[in-house]
């Protein structure tokens, strides 16, 4: 009987160390996981808002009420703002969560000196990114007309991600966000999940729904600039690569993140490290060093 030759020996592959990278980050998301179903219900209820300032009269000023008596009421006034006061930071989360995903990256924050910060809660009854869209847009406009700031920064999670972006791109949020960070945001569509298919807003998020597909519409002249991180290990995004912003028209960066999954993005401190160097970047002529990014930009973070 003829007998075959020997067959070279193979190269060692990756899959081991895939395999090591991808079960230490499976435990990194159980215990994220149960870290956030013990917040979960502190962040049930909506965030407590400082009260409108109230004006002050001028000593000079012989303004008189409509008894004649007092001065005359004014409208609540915005806060005045320093020069290098940095715009207020609006926190989205993802499907089925609420704003105690941002327990962690909010306290990092802080620390580093962004005053201005606002959890937002949708219901996850929310039944319509573009409704959910319109909602978030009267949020910013609340959030500037209290802080008198023109502009707003917006870190999304997930599906937040994709509501945000939808606001800017599609109902001319552009002017009043400066800087998108989306987090395992599905840009492109997810597959992920087909039994969840039954809730409309986890429809939209599939790839080829009718959402994804007007965001890849034109959008010539879109003033936000975007920061997207997305994993290697995501398993909620199928493909990974669906949580790039891929778009001609869109200042994007993409950031690929090493080692970790899905609910971890908006709690590790690398990514909120990462996550702090955009929201500090200046914006497209506050400073003539700084280069802009652009829809093929990519980096990482490990």
């Amino acid at each position: 009987m003829k007998l075959l030759p020997l067959l070279p020996p193979l190269p060692r592959l990756p899959g081991p160390r895939m395999s090591s990278a991808l079960l230490g980050a499976t435990a990194l998301e159980l215990a994220v996981l149960v870290g956030h179903l013990v917040a979960y219900p502190f962040g049930l209820t909506p965030e407590r808002r400082p009260p409108h300032p109230r004006p002050t009269r001028p000593a000079n000023s012989g303004a008189r009420g409509p008894d004649g008596g007092g001065a005359a009421p004014h409208p609540p006034t915005a806060l005045p703002l320093a020069a290098d006061d940095a715009p207020p930071v609006v926190l989205l989360h993802g499907f089925i969560d609420n704003r105690s995903a941002f327990v962690v990256l909010r306290r990092a924050l802080t620390r580093h000196g962004h005053r201005h910060l606002e959890s937002l809660n949708y219901s996850p009854l929310t039944r319509d990114i573009r409704a959910a869209a319109e909602l978030l847009g009267l949020h910013v406009e609340e959030i500037c007309a209290r802080t008198g700031h023109r502009r707003v920064d917006i870190v999304g999670h997930s599906l937040g991600g994709l509501i945000a972006r939808y606001y800017v791109q599609r109902l001319g949020g552009d002017r009043r966000v400066r800087t998108l960070v989306t987090l395992g945001t599905p840009h492109g569509g997810t597959a992920v999940a087909p039994g969840a298919g039954i809730h409309p807003i986890v429809r939209q998020m599939r790839g080829g729904s009718s959402v994804i597909e007007e965001l890849r519409t034109p959008a010539p002249g879109c003033r936000t600039r975007f920061v997207s991180f997305w994993s290697e290990l995501d398993q909620v995004m199928v493909p990974v690569e669906t949580a790039c912003v891929d778009h001609p028209d869109l200042d994007a960066v993409n950031v690929r993140v090493t080692g970790i999954g899905h609910l971890a993005l908006p709690v590790h401190p690398t990514v909120a490290a990462a996550i702090r160097e955009a929201l500090d970047a200046p914006e497209a002529g506050e400073d003539t060093a700084t280069a802009t990014g652009s829809s093929t930009g990519a980096t990482s973070a490990a």
